[in-house]
């Protein structure tokens, strides 16, 4: 089981322009947002398959919507969750946009 979650950089981006993007009307709300995104993503070890699995975007690639705002894409492997991009308020999803691994 899976015990540890990593955020790719391309993840850490993605909480730093969703906390830009929500702290120009309150940084108050940004902060609390972006730990909420974060303490959903540290809850993956839980059940870590219960994403959906998205092949089309990389090989082992899940994702998870969080309050129909937030879509968090990862990777399961054994040891670890990798997230790999969060994606905010009806950004496009497509394959180039992920990391290669």
């Amino acid at each position: 089981m899976a015990n540890k979650v990593l955020f790719h950089p391309l993840a850490d981006a993605d909480l730093e322009a969703i906390y830009r993007f929500i702290a120009e009307d309150s940084p108050d709300r940004a902060i609390d947002f972006v730990r909420h995104i974060q303490a959903f993503c540290k809850t993956l070890p839980d059940m870590p398959l219960r994403g959906r699995s998205r092949s089309d975007l990389g090989e082992g690639v899940r994702t998870l919507v969080l309050e129909r705002r937030v879509v968090v894409a990862y990777r399961f492997m054994s040891d670890e969750i990798l997230i790999l991009r969060i994606f905010y308020a009806g950004q496009n999803i497509d394959r180039d946009k992920f990391p290669k691994l």
